[in-house]
């Protein structure tokens, strides 16, 4: 379950509902573009977590006031009311969505309405921008930014240590914040306004996780990781006097001021060889406690410590409770408890095995007992009990064999914090989740007490796919890095459970059917297993499939529009295409490996794909590709692309880069063609929903830059006018993964965030979007229909119909009927909407549908039971003009 969360290069360019005001970061913006006439309403998929939590922080002054950070989801306030988590960061635009990555935050005790956050993802080039210091005066409801100069790393090794931000708790104008990659210590004494380096501390850090790693990610200096106050060294409105700093150094770990920072000098006699990644104060009792790891984590550790330090004698004393000898994990997560300060915790946060731990002592340290021990090997017995039921998930389908359990206590827990007004409240962070008690002291009296996940509201996966099928029960489906994936039959609610059978780590790209949604494919990344799993009933149910020889990671995919064939773009080999699910496959020719795969929608044997600059078709079901002779296309490979359901042929194509073609195509002869969209600047996404009232075309949906405006934008007629759905406060960082419309909800759109989860909106118009309700004109002229049985078995048949007009005038809407000779009923249906009385069955254009001109024809298909016979309907009838059926 090691899983680091990185945006690569190529990518870098609650309860659901966002209560309360949105928070908006203050920014200069002179370009304006139209927004809605309506207003869109923003939510979450609930998911619930999906990622790591590395600092969780108490306000010590104010009861029920606490925040959450993620290493790239952006930050979080508790509300206590609803026991819910309110996003703070939705504000952070895309050109600063490396400030989604919180390295640290800090509450102020003087004033509870300030919350400072330090932002920024990556130290190396990955991030393009520096990291800066957020100051809010409401609570996180709005923000003043203080850029730095130089980069933070919400998401780099070490980002569970900390905190690194800290406000003096006696003069809260004066701030402290750690930073990497050399920097030093940096002090505000104007409330984060400003920023300059303590010139005189006398060390910067030393500590790399791979010295070796040309990437400059785990070969960054992980630097100043925390800083703490004794508060009882300074008075109200004078500055503290005793300030301690932990440095990511094996052998000088710990420094201190007793002058307010004047001067600083090491800890004599602390111990060596370790990093503290966590120093918290208890001076009431005179203690500094420390938790040591010999790694920086989050993930590694392999020896720890924990130590007490007499802030008055400067006496240290090793109060692990483990022998060095026996650990194969580093300390965290130290906390006390402010309402009897001679409680503290701690946790194991790098022992992945069988179970993280966690360590209580109510003596300062002299004893210590544990959430859990062995009986008699591989047998537990817990002092607690999980309660999974709001997010059943976190047991990921799985039935370990002891001494595993099924949830994990955790994993990666380096955050843990006792409530400071309430000793029965204890929340930590995990690497999906956070969980928390609230009758935590049954510990000391030899009862159980009850952890739950304490997560909802607060959603941090990063989003790589998104599939919204026109039927069956599922109302969307989530390709997502660290958990898989999941479908949601309904959007408020958590779904039971991940894509299992197999479980990818990672799921990197999916597709269904379209005229058969029930047939769903999704490609992945395992340490282990296949790459590749299927399902036959939309999504309820997987199976796995076979890979070809060299597969290294999911890649792309794509499903036939009648679910009869696949190709599949994996890593490690070249394109892949194989009829039935994937049992053999065979090389596909003419494109090259890495090539990024799509179906058309209509056509089940044409395939499209697209590398370097060059856009493939193949009209042999994937066997072979020929390059299209479409010129000006994007060189790079950040590009995504569909093909528009109910048409063959029609290719919307959006991508690129700032330095070479940018921008949003559209080809409407299955891409021999291109023709670059004037009025958009930039796109880097591209989807489809239902159609608005009226309409011939469906709705489209891009994350675009338009009239130099960034934002999530919709267009009604075909790309010609597009106007802006989201505000400033509402942006999410990155929305470039992936985009698409609701195929039966007008207005709603599904949207990609790489840390926020999957946002959804919806339109406060809710026209029918021309979905079959409004009367449909009787067309004229005479039609054709070719009913065609393609699939059959007990009980059960699939069948497809083409209908076309075969007279001398245009249709602007149809309705097709005819009556079933056996009884059949139909089950779903798609590309149409349907009425059965009987036997008696009407078919309606859907918006996007019903204008048909003459010589051509639309299709829909359906599945549906039978009993005895499966007969052809005889007759059908558009209008009072009976049909040659063939």
């Amino acid at each position: 379950m090691r899983r680091t969360r990185i945006l690569t290069a190529v990518l870098a360019l609650a309860a659901g509902l966002l209560a309360g005001t949105p928070p908006a970061l203050a920014a200069d913006s002179t370009a304006k573009v139209t927004l809605a006439a309506d207003t869109y309403t923003w939510k979450n998929a609930r998911i619930d977590g999906g990622g790591f939590v590395p600092g969780i922080v108490f306000n010590r002054s104010e009861k029920n006031l606490a925040y959450a950070r993620t290493d790239i989801g952006g930050a979080y306030r508790w509300q206590e009311s609803g026991k819910t988590w309110t996003p703070l960061l939705d504000s952070v635009g895309w050109d600063d969505w490396g400030h989604t990555g919180v390295v640290s935050l800090a509450s102020d005790s003087v004033n509870p309405d300030k919350v400072y956050a330090a932002v920024g993802t990556y130290t190396n080039g990955w991030d393009p921008k520096n990291g800066a210091v957020l100051r809010s005066s409401d609570r996180g409801a709005s923000w003043q930014k203080a850029d730095l100069p130089f980069k933070l790393g919400g998401n780099m090794p070490g980002r569970g240590m900390g905190e690194r931000l800290a406000v003096d708790p006696n003069k809260n104008s004066v701030l402290y914040l750690g930073a990497p990659s050399g920097k030093g210590l940096w002090r505000s004494t104007d409330s984060g306004a400003s920023w300059s380096q303590v010139t005189n501390f006398p060390n910067v850090g030393n500590y790399v996780q791979d010295a070796g790693d040309t990437s400059g990610y785990a070969s960054d200096n992980q630097g100043i990781v925390w800083v703490t106050f004794d508060e009882k060294t300074g008075t109200s409105g004078n500055a503290t006097q005793s300030i301690y700093v932990g440095v990511a150094d094996l052998q000088n770990s710990v420094y201190r001021s007793t002058d307010g920072g004047a001067t600083w000098s090491r800890l004599a006699g602390q111990p060596t060889g370790y990093l503290a990644h966590k120093g918290v104060l208890d001076a009431t009792n005179g203690y500094l406690y420390l938790a040591y790891s010999d790694k920086g984590g989050p993930y590694d550790g392999g020896k720890g410590q924990l130590w007490r330090y007499a802030t008055a004698t400067g006496t240290w004393t090793n109060i692990s409770p483990v022998a060095e000898a026996d650990t194969y994990y580093g300390f965290s997560g130290v906390t006390v408890d402010r309402q009897h300060p001679g409680t503290l915790m701690a946790t194991a946060y790098s022992s992945w095995w069988p179970d993280t731990q966690i360590f209580r002592s109510t003596d300062s340290g002299a004893t210590w007992t544990r959430a859990w021990d062995y009986t008699s090997y591989p047998t537990r017995s817990n002092r607690y009990t999980m309660d999974v039921s709001s997010s059943p998930w976190l047991t990921w389908g799985a039935n370990p064999s002891p001494p595993e359990q099924a949830p994990k206590l955790g994993w990666m827990t380096e955050s843990l914090e006792i409530d400071p007004f309430n000793s029965n409240r204890m929340m930590y962070g995990t690497g999906a989740t956070i969980y928390g008690t609230e009758n935590l002291t049954n510990w000391d009296s030899g009862s159980q007490f009850t952890i739950k996940p304490m997560v909802q509201g607060l959603e941090e996966t990063a989003v790589l796919d998104l599939a919204a099928p026109p039927s069956g029960g599922a109302q969307l489906f989530s390709a997502l890095g660290d958990i898989g994936g999941f479908r949601h039959t309904d959007l408020t609610k958590v779904p039971a459970m991940m894509y299992t059978q197999p479980n990818f780590t990672t799921t990197t790209s999916l597709d269904f059917a379209e005229t058969n949604p029930n047939t769903v494919v999704r490609v992945g990344n395992l340490d282990s297993g296949p790459h590749i799993a299927f399902s036959t009933d939309n999504g309820a149910n997987w199976f796995a499939g076979k890979d070809p020889s060299g597969v290294s990671d999911g890649g792309t995919v794509a499903a036939a529009s009648d679910g009869s064939r696949f190709v599949w773009s994996p890593g490690g080999t070249g394109v892949q295409y194989t009829t039935g699910f994937g049992s053999s496959w065979s090389a596909s020719s003419g494109i090259p490996a890495g090539a990024i795969v799509e179906s058309d929608r209509v056509d089940p044997k044409t395939f499209y794909g697209f590398k370097s600059g060059k856009f493939y078709v193949s009209s042999d079901g994937g066997a072979t590709f020929t390059a299209s002779a479409a010129t000006g296309l994007p060189s790079g490979d950040s590009v995504r692309f569909k093909a528009l359901p109910g048409t063959k042929g029609d290719v919307w194509l959006a991508g690129g880069a700032s330095d070479g073609a940018y921008g949003l195509w559209h080809s409407t002869n299955g891409g021999t063609s291109f023709t670059k969209l004037s009025n958009v600047d930039q796109a880097d996404t591209i989807g489809f929903g239902k159609a608005a009232t009226g309409a011939s075309y469906q709705t489209l949906y891009t994350s675009a830059k338009i009239a130099g405006v960034r934002g999530i934008f919709r267009s009604t007629d075909k790309g010609a006018t597009w106007t802006r759905i989201n505000d400033d406060a509402h942006q999410w960082g990155w929305t470039g993964g992936a985009i698409t419309g609701d195929p039966r909800v007008y207005g709603r759109v599904y949207i990609s965030t790489n840390g926020r989860g999957v946002i959804y909106g919806d339109s406060s118009d809710t026209g029918d979007g021309g979905g079959g309700t409004d009367p449909t004109p009787t067309p004229t002229g005479a039609c054709a229909v070719t009913y065609k049985i393609t699939n059959q078995w007990s009980g059960g048949f699939q069948a497809d119909v083409q209908l076309s007009n075969t007279g001398t005038s245009a249709w602007s809407g149809w309705s097709l009927a005819w009556t079933f000779p056996n009884a059949q009923t139909i089950g779903q249906l798609w590309n149409a909407d349907y009425t059965q009385s009987g036997s008696a069955v009407t078919a309606k254009n859907v918006g996007w549908n019903g204008n048909v001109a003459a010589g051509s024809s639309v299709s829909f298909g359906f599945t549906g039971s039978w009993s005895g016979t499966n007969g052809k309907p005889a007759a059908f009838k558009v209008g009072d003009q009976t049909c040659t059926v063939s």
